[in-house]
């Protein structure tokens, strides 16, 4: 995954994700929303049989929309990983009453 620089002002980034979609960009989006300190956030992916997508936040008062999308990313792994926790457990749970 590569990314790149689009735009950057104090309150505004726009970054390009080569080898990303709709997949990471939609839930990216989502949790960027989410945050009180974002003003807006979305993505478009410019031509569906290339691999790209343009992420485009923007923050509210002093925040880095840097560090927004930093935090969104944490709390994405952060919810990965509870995901794939109970995900095992029902796993488990169901392989024991097959047997």
């Amino acid at each position: 995954m590569k990314v790149q620089v689009l735009k950057k002002t104090s309150n505004e980034l726009e970054i390009d994700i080569e080898g990303e979609g709709h997949s990471l960009c939609n839930v990216l989006q989502k949790v960027l929303i989410e945050d009180d300190t974002v003003d807006m956030a979305g993505y478009t992916v410019p031509h569906p049989l290339l691999p790209h997508a343009i992420v485009y936040v923007r923050t509210k008062k002093r925040r880095k929309p840097e560090d927004a999308i930093k935090d969104a990313v944490k709390k994405i792994r952060a919810q990965n990983k509870e995901f794939r926790t109970s995900f095992e457990k029902a796993f488990k749970s169901y392989k024991r009453s097959e047997s």
